[in-house]
């Protein structure tokens, strides 16, 4: 197919520098869905405060991230993920698609209620907003803890009661973890900032996650600076009044 002679570049929003990575959870998650496919590709950082003319260009009126793959521009990152796995296909690369459907929703909401607990200004809400969170962060927390269907030895007497896999979907990285693990990331920084709220260590699930995640560089290293998502939630996240 010669797909890897191609020029794969990837599009993504720059920083506060504009020239760094910037706060996109969408940019973030198709950067590391190209270097967990282990195909050659660019990262190019877009100024937005500039509008370059490589926007004008390429994809006019779009918003990063978006890729330009072997000349064919695309804007729509879920589009853009199921490109990327139709193309990049085994035995040459990987398959990211995660083996349990509910690996693909597990932790759905988790960013929804994040939004409201921080947007919120009102004391009086605050504990309710933050129930909310903690409730959405819990059903992820027993996802992680419950045992997946492979982990389970229907030969052995003893029953498996605890998960130890490292992500979502087993001990490798899946799509379901490029889409969730950006959005926890902010969630980390963004509440320990404006709400001085950490994700409680009862979670062992959640912390178990998230340290493995750190672990692997497709996902530590195209995480943007916490003071570049500090930056971009200053103006939404609500001081309680």
């Amino acid at each position: 197919m010669g797909d890897e002679q191609k020029r794969v570049e990837l599009f993504v929003k720059a920083g506060s520098d504009g020239h760094s990575i910037g706060n996109c959870p969408f940019s973030q998650r198709l950067f590391m869905v190209l270097w967990l496919k282990g195909v050659t590709f660019n990262v190019t950082t877009v100024d937005m405060k500039r509008k370059p003319d490589i926007l004008k260009d390429l994809a006019p009126g779009a918003q990063p991230p978006f890729l330009d793959f072997g000349g064919e521009v695309r804007t729509d990152t879920n589009k853009i993920e199921e490109y990327l796995e139709e193309v990049l296909y085994p035995p040459q690369y990987p398959k990211l698609a995660a083996k349990n459907p509910e690996s693909n929703t597990a932790g759905l909401d988790i960013f929804a209620k994040f939004s409201a607990y921080i947007k919120n200004s009102n004391p009086a809400l605050n504990d309710n907003c933050e129930k909310g969170l903690l409730k959405s962060l819990k059903v992820l927390d027993n996802y992680m803890n419950t045992p997946l269907p492979d982990e389970i030895d229907e030969n052995c007497a003893e029953d498996e009661t605890t998960s130890h896999r490292k992500f979502l979907d087993g001990d490798e990285l899946t799509l379901a973890d490029c889409n969730l693990l950006p959005k926890l990331h902010i969630v980390q920084v963004v509440c320990a900032k404006y709400r001085n709220f950490k994700i409680p260590e009862e979670f062992t699930g959640v912390h178990r996650y998230l340290k493995n995640a750190y672990d692997r560089e497709e996902f530590a290293s195209t995480c943007p600076a916490p003071f570049e998502i500090e930056l971009a939630y200053q103006p939404v996240a609500r001081a309680l009044k």
